[in-house]
């Protein structure tokens, strides 16, 4: 059933980016250090310590950028390619400095879009939508306070080894309507810049984050727009995908029978923009305050950064260095391969070493859709079972599609059979075949079987005579037990040719 409402969503999501050093300094970017092992006088904010800028931070950042079709530092009122640094002034007890390094009004990257795939149907594949992006910038993050969570009122401790790390903050339009394409935008995210070496993204060591704002439109015919909305309420700090479509719904809800409550006073245009955390264990949403703007933070041009001037060349050099994409490579996949959306979704999923196992095991079987069916059907199963990545699997493409060549007529139990003496004994397919006990038959012997199996199945044969087209099986089956490694096709041919003699 349909909500009488629209849910309204638009995300800020904060990456770390993947330095061996933090964004102005030269201490370790690591997770998991002792607490307070990774800092210095600068990311301390001690007095006369200077920021130096991280190269190959702003390298990615730039790549993350043009991977989300942003545009680049080129503003109408500033020569194209110049971006500066901001300080964004507010005091919490993880930010040493009383103020972060960001950037406001001179991004270097703006106006983009991400495509994702949501709502999938299986007849018609997955449904495209396009999330515009107001800008990604590059910023420090803070560090982290650690609450005593026992309930007896403990010490918040501070870890300030996260302070100064390179963050990529991408600042979607509200343009996602179910915690659905929410997740789908995020999964996008961390798949591509995963691909792209930017970021980890790993959301349990906090390398991925994510801040849902959300509202709802309410219909209502007598409103200037055709609908209500309830004011807009931004959600922290959310590390878990799960957490997301959870926290989205529940606010919406909330938010939903606040307005049945007070539809005249509960609307965005009477009351202020709150911030809330999420509570996950008792699956509810707790406002913190209200949401500070941009005057509260007191912007101004960092006096110790210089500007950033992007140029043409350098662009060039980013673009030279990120492959494909995993929008297009899905449609690729499709087109050049004939694979179904949903295998071209699970195998681009599973990263760009999968995609070229695939991509090389079709090209010498010649048929695309059978190769990924045979990887579905045994590739992964092992994978998963030997913890292993693709690049680890001791079969190689070329070898696995000598495999899906040499096994091509043998029924599904007897692939997986041998494909599991191959892979644990080293063998070749043949050799393996013969371990199994799968020998070669000619078709003048499967026919003699076939004959026998019919003389052996009076009533198969008599229900199959009657109508009943499902007790060939039956006979078919006979047949495949006194034959293994039998070509299933072969055998049913047979055994309906020597059924139309009885």
């Amino acid at each position: 059933m349909a909500e009488p409402y629209k849910i309204v969503i638009g995300l800020e999501v904060h990456v770390q980016l993947l330095t061996k050093t933090k964004l102005f300094c030269s201490c370790p970017n690591k997770f998991g250090l002792p607490p307070n092992s990774a800092v210095c006088p600068v990311c301390l904010g001690l007095p006369g310590s200077l920021p130096v800028m991280n190269r190959q931070a702003f390298d990615l950042a730039l790549k993350a950028a043009l991977a989300l079709n942003c545009q680049i530092a080129s503003h109408a009122d500033q020569k194209p390619g110049f971006t500066k640094w901001d300080r964004k002034n507010y005091y919490y007890p993880d930010l040493p400095k009383n103020y972060q390094i960001s950037q406001y009004d001179l991004p270097f990257s703006h106006d983009g879009f991400l495509d994702i795939n949501v709502h999938p149907d299986p007849k018609k594949g997955y449904t495209a939508k396009k999330v515009g992006i107001i800008r990604a910038h590059l910023e420090e993050d803070a560090g982290k306070n650690i609450h005593d969570e026992s309930g007896r009122g403990g010490d918040t401790r501070v870890d300030l080894n996260r302070t100064g790390t390179p963050l990529l903050e991408i600042v979607s339009h509200p343009d996602m309507n179910s915690p659905e394409e929410a997740i789908a935008y995020l999964e996008e995210i961390r798949l591509m810049l995963r691909e792209l070496g930017v970021s980890d993204c790993e959301m349990q060591e906090g390398s991925l984050r994510c801040d849902a704002n959300v509202n709802v439109h309410i219909p209502k015919a007598d409103e200037p727009k055709g609908y209500a909305a309830t004011p807009l309420v931004e959600i922290k700090n959310l590390n878990s995908f799960r957490s997301v479509g959870r926290a989205i719904t529940y606010e919406a809800k909330r938010q939903y029978e606040q307005f049945q409550k007070d539809p005249v006073g509960y609307r965005i245009d009477k009351l202020l923009k709150t911030t809330a955390g999420w509570d996950d264990p008792r699956g509810r949403t707790e406002v913190q305050r209200h949401k500070e703007e941009a005057a509260d933070y007191r912007y101004f041009p960092e006096p110790d950064l210089v500007p950033v001037i992007v140029t043409k060349e350098q662009l060039d050099a980013v673009k030279a260095t990120m492959g494909e994409l995993p929008q297009a490579q899905r449609q690729r996949l499709q087109t050049q391969y004939g694979l179904s959306p949903s295998d071209a979704e699970v195998f681009v999923a599973k990263g760009r070493k999968t995609v070229a196992y695939l991509e090389e095991v079709a090209k010498i079987v010649g048929d695309g859709k059978a190769a990924a069916n045979r990887i579905s059907d045994l590739v992964f199963p092992a994978l998963n079972e030997r913890k292993e990545e693709i690049d680890e699997f001791p079969v190689t493409a070329a070898a696995y599609a000598d495999f899906v060549k040499q096994t091509g007529s043998l029924n599904k139990q007897d692939r997986v059979d041998v494909f599991k003496i191959v892979l644990e004994k080293g063998v070749s397919v043949e050799d393996a075949k013969t371990a199994a006990g799968i020998k070669a038959v000619d078709e003048s012997a499967l026919r003699e079987s076939a004959k026998a199996a019919i003389a052996a199945n009076a009533k198969a044969v008599a229900d199959f005579k009657a109508g009943k087209d499902s007790a060939k099986m039956a006979i078919v089956g006979f047949v495949m037990k006194n034959n293994k490694g039998a070509p299933n096709d072969v055998v049913r041919k047979l055994v309906d040719e020597e059924l139309a003699k009885v």
